[in-house]
C-alpha cells in the first residue's frame, strides 16, 4: 500500500510540473522570462469626464454643478463647442443671461451652424424682451435647417408665443 501511495505522489509531481507553464501561460505570466511577460490587465472602470459630469448635471437641473464641469470640460477642450453651448443654457437657466450669451456666441464662433446655439441664445433674447435678435437666430436656423429642424421649430413657436403676448 504505501507502494501505491508513493507512486501516485510521484505521478502528481510529474503532472504538476508539466502542466505548471501551461497553468502559468494562462494567468499571463511566465517564470522563464519576466521582462517579456505581459502583465494582466486590470480591470479599471472609467469615471466619467467633466463633459460626462456636466451633461448629467444639465439633465438634473443642477445647474451651479453644470456650470463647473462645463468650465473644467472647456478648459481640457477649448473647442468643443457643445460645451459652450451647455454652459450657456446653465447659466441662462440659472439667471445669469450676459454669461449665456458669451457662452452662447462662443459656440457660434466655434461652429457658426451650431443648431443647439442658435435656439438656445434665440430663447436667451425672448426671456430678455428682445424679440427682434430672436428672430435673427431663427432666420439663421431657417438657412441651417433645410428641411426643418427641432431647434427651428422650437425657437420658431417661441417667437410665435413672444409677439402673441406683446
Amino acid at each position: 500500500m504505501l507502494h501505491q501511495i508513493r507512486g501516485l505522489a510521484a505521478a502528481l509531481a510529474v503532472a504538476s510540473v508539466a502542466f505548471a507553464p501551461l497553468a502559468a501561460g494562462a494567468m499571463g505570466s511566465s517564470s522563464d522570462d519576466s521582462s517579456s511577460s505581459s502583465k494582466p490587465e486590470k480591470s479599471v472602470i472609467k469615471e466619467p469626464g467633466f463633459y460626462e459630469r456636466g451633461v448629467a448635471a444639465v439633465e438634473a437641473q443642477d445647474w451651479s454643478n453644470a456650470i463647473v464641469y462645463m468650465g473644467k470640460a472647456i478648459n481640457a477642450d477649448p473647442d468643443n463647442a457643445d460645451a459652450y453651448n451647455y454652459l450657456g443654457y446653465a447659466r441662462r437657466k440659472s439667471g445669469d443671461y450676459q454669461g449665456a450669451l458669451d457662452a452662447y456666441k462662443v459656440a457660434l464662433d466655434l461652429n457658426p451652424e451650431h443648431k443647439g446655439a442658435h435656439e438656445y441664445i434665440g430663447q436667451a433674447h425672448l426671456e430678455m424682451g428682445n424679440v427682434a435678435e430672436a428672430e435673427k437666430h431663427l432666420a439663421a436656423l431657417d438657412s441651417i435647417c433645410t428641411f426643418g429642424c427641432a431647434e427651428y421649430t422650437s425657437l420658431k413657436d417661441a417667437v410665435s408665443r413672444a409677439k402673441g403676448s406683446s
